[in-house]
């Protein structure tokens, strides 16, 4: 490894290290996408998980929101610095604008609407009938077990006993649930109106999600009446008129009178944050605008918990969001809560914890012991009394969370139910002889997919050979085998070593229909194997859509790189199944190979050690301050790196922690782009030829690179071929692509990298960050280095933010833990 004379620089914090406080940090999991060159990205450390996603940078300063009056413009706190569990962020990566966020329709079907009771009259009829034939009976027989299954299920569902422990605003809200489920007028200590239909719990969904498109359809363009309403109101309360267009489409139809009523509305913007709609509330309400104001408190608990989705948290502990309410200025944080989950426009859950001693409401000291089965199906349903006595004493952690996030939790894990128990355990003579064919882990996962549904196989990049060698495999004994990968680099590298293009698909392509076999009459994806690679990648309402798109009988393979950053959206699903160990487990022996392979092998483990790069695989350049480390990239992109190994500019990809300060990837890119394709910018900032990174959905990036410009809109060429991004969008969608963040990059690989780490980004850094970031160049590697000690120790000593999700109690509750 090659160094230059260490030098130091003065550190100059960053906006989202700030956030980084008890519980709330800046770097949501949307902090990377697209729109986070937007209002509030500016700290080195945005590159949480979101940090890539558009709109992620939005809350905080330079967004349309930061003229509204009381707002804080650009806020040192960031975005998410006042979000419970916004340090948890996983990073944000490129999606588009959090607005854009698509929602699998189906898989929220699957979940909230089957009630398998109301036909339980039917099969009585029919077994009085004589005339029925042989087939006619077997199906009755199939449906009396399935209602029988049904019934069990809902009893199980029913909530633990141990919720008489609870006291106080828990004990409310169990209390509450507990009447909603029986169908009984929750109580007045906890909603202060009936909630309209009492909510049951929701069986193994019967219908599988319909394909949705991979990139969201521009919104319908609000109705010019309606704009200029919004207008109007607006300047009423001396907000930003250019808001106007964006406040129609979030609020629709009647968004004039919605805003007038409610100016806390506002908030439903993308980078809207509260103090901004406090200051335009109290611009149109006057004397009228209060803390303890219902709308207010309402509308700041929902944008709590939408934050903490942003940095990747599928719900939040009921005390977290209580702090995070009142550092929000909320009088009575209980009030809020009960009142939101009064208006359906959140849920509340208990999951019984196993960890002895813990307090009721608290999370374990560990994430293996932070999920006990919830009390939706508490294993003592069917207990005698004494039984359920001893369960009393078992703690409850209490969780508030968004509709939509828990519904694709539920299906997540009752497709995964589903997928596990519907194979067939039989021995196959020839899966065995294919085993025996090969060696090690790569016989290991051939003899775990012949017998299992679902198995999960870690390891790095020389590992993708395993799960190479299994597709082979599984197509040579005549099933339909596809690889699904998370980028369309990831793709064309796994189709190499297949030899061939045709298994080999990317996620949002498969679900989207235009990649891959399609679908059978019943909407499930025709294929007998799914091979997904990048898992990680993998957040709640994606992996719910994969899952519940196979069909039964099976096989799912989830593989992946344990060590790297986790998904922009909410939700850690292969941590999670890892963790939970409901299935079998292979891990690759496979290293990866050279200086490069040996250098991210040790960051995986804690350790940044030296390695010998006889080649110059790995150089070291020390600098003082950003500006330094600005000057650098640019040099070793356009004349070191090409000269001393022969790859080109367009080879090279430089990766910085986030997207603001003083070496972000704005500052980046406008340095690279005067070098590399100096132009004026004449279609909204680029030129022809400019790279570009293009965010069709939020979590997802698309290299591409400009090609023109009309009236229809941005012109890409991309991976996927041409693109046309509509000019409304291309502020939200597109950025320039010389310079990424590390949630930017995963799932991709240039020959080689450039990684800028200046002084201000060392709180941003952590092991998956760098682990991530070091192993995205194939051939070089080149450190920009400016935060002296802070890279060894976020090494050592920063793993991995955790994340609050039940998907390993769900699971738990369905699927028996693996041998």
């Amino acid at each position: 490894m090659s160094t230059e004379p260490e030098t130091t620089e003065s550190a100059e914090p960053g906006k989202p290290e700030d956030a980084v406080r008890s519980g709330t940090p800046t770097d949501g999991p949307d902090a990377d996408r697209p729109s986070a060159d937007g209002p509030g990205a500016d700290g080195p450390g945005a590159d949480g998980p979101n940090a890539d996603v558009p709109g992620a940078d939005v809350p905080g300063a330079d967004v349309p929101g930061a003229g509204v009056p009381g707002a804080d413009g650009p806020g040192a706190d960031g975005p998410n610095a006042d979000v419970p569990g916004a340090e948890d962020a996983p990073g944000t990566d490129d999606s588009p604008n959090s607005a854009d966020t698509t929602e699998p329709a189906d898989t929220t079907d699957s979940t909230d609407t089957t009630q398998p009771e109301k036909d339980t009259t039917e099969p009585a009829a029919a077994e009085g009938s004589p005339q029925l034939s042989e087939a006619e009976a077997e199906l009755l027989a199939q449906k009396l077990e399935r209602e029988r299954i049904e019934q069990r299920k809902a009893e199980k569902k029913g909530p633990i006993a141990s919720g008489t422990k609870l006291s106080g605003p828990a004990a409310d809200l169990l209390a509450a649930v507990r009447a909603v489920e029986s169908g009984e007028k929750p109580v007045a200590a906890v909603f202060d109106e009936p909630r309209p239909a009492p909510r049951r719990p929701a069986p193994e969904p019967v219908r599988r999600p319909q394909p949705v498109p991979a990139a969201p359809a521009a919104p319908d363009t609000p109705a010019p009446q309606t704009v200029d309403g919004v207008r109007r109101v607006l300047a009423a309360g001396s907000a930003p008129e250019a808001l106007a267009p964006q406040v129609a489409a979030a609020l629709g139809e009647g968004a004039e009178e919605l805003l007038r009523e409610d100016p806390w509305q506002l908030l439903r913007v993308t980078g809207v944050r509260p103090e901004q709609a406090d200051g335009f509330a109290r611009a149109l309400l006057g004397a009228e605008c209060r803390p303890d104001d219902e709308r207010r408190t309402r509308a700041v608990t929902v944008w709590l918990l939408e934050q903490a989705a942003l940095a990747g948290h599928t719900a939040l502990e009921l005390s977290a969001l209580a702090t995070a309410l009142a550092r929000q200025g909320v009088p009575d944080a209980d009030t809020a809560v009960q009142s939101t989950l009064a208006e359906g426009e959140a849920l509340v859950f208990q999951d019984a914890l196993d960890e002895p001693g813990a307090r009721p409401g608290t999370a374990p000291s560990t994430p293996a012991a932070s999920s006990a089965p919830p009390a939706a199906a508490g294993d003592g349903a069917d207990d005698t009394e004494g039984e359920q006595e001893g369960e009393e004493e078992r703690p409850v952690r209490v969780l508030v969370g968004l509709e939509r996030y828990a519904l694709a939790e539920e299906s997540l894990a009752d497709g995964l139910a589903r997928i596990v128990n519907s194979l067939s355990k039989e021995p196959s003579p020839e899966w065995e002889a294919a085993a025996a064919a090969v060696s090690g882990s790569t016989a290991e996962l051939i003899r775990a997919a012949a017998g299992h549904g679902l198995v999960l196989h870690t390891g790095g990049e020389a590992s993708r050979a395993e799960p190479a060698a299994l597709l082979t495999v599984a197509r040579g004994l005549g099933l339909r085998a596809v690889a699904a990968c998370h980028t369309p680099d990831g793709r064309r590298r796994f189709a190499a070593l297949l030899g061939a293009e045709d298994p080999v698909v990317t996620v949002a392509g498969l679900l989207a229909g235009t990649e891959g076999p399609g679908r059978d009459a019943e909407g499930a994806l025709d294929l007998d194997v799914l091979v997904v690679l990048d898992a990680p990648q993998l957040d709640v309402e994606g992996a719910a859509m994969i899952v519940e798109s196979l069909p039964d009988g099976a096989r799912l393979v989830l593989s992946g790189d344990p060590a790297v950053l986790w998904s922009a959206g909410p939700g850690r699903v292969f941590a999670d199944l890892l963790a939970a160990r409901t299935c079998p487990q292979v891990a690759s022996r496979t290293p990866d190979p050279g200086p490069l392979g040996e250098l991210v092998s040790g960051v995986g483990i804690g350790e940044l050690n030296q390695v010998d790069a006889p080649g110059k695989e790995v150089v070291i350049v020390p600098v003082r301050d950003a500006g330094e480390a600005v000057h650098r990239t640019v040099q070793l992109v356009a004349d070191s790196v090409p000269r001393a190994l022969g790859v080109p500019p367009e080879d090279t990809v430089v990766i910085t922690p986030g997207h603001g300060g003083a070496a972000g990837t704005r500052v980046l890119n406008a340095a690279l782009k005067e070098r590399l394709n100096p132009g004026p910018g004449r279609f909204g900032g680029f030129d022809p030829g400019d790279r570009v990174a293009y965010s069709p959905a939020p979590g997802r990036t698309v290299p591409g690179q400009v090609v023109g410009a009309d009236a229809e809109g941005l012109h890409l060429s991309c991976a996927d071929g041409a693109v046309v991004v509509p000019k409304e969008r291309v502020e939200q969608a597109v950025r320039h692509g010389w310079a990424l963040t590390a949630h930017q990059a995963v799932g991709s690989r240039w020959p080689a990298a450039v990684v800028v780490l200046p002084g201000d980004a060392a709180q941003a850094l952590s092991r998956p960050w760098v682990y991530t970031a070091f192993g995205r160049g194939e051939r070089h590697l080149s450190v920009v280095h400016g935060v002296e000690q802070a890279l060894p120790r976020a090494v050592a000593e920063v793993t991995a933010k955790p994340r609050t999700t039940r998907l390993p109690v769900l699971l738990r509750s369905q699927v028996p833990a693996a041998q």
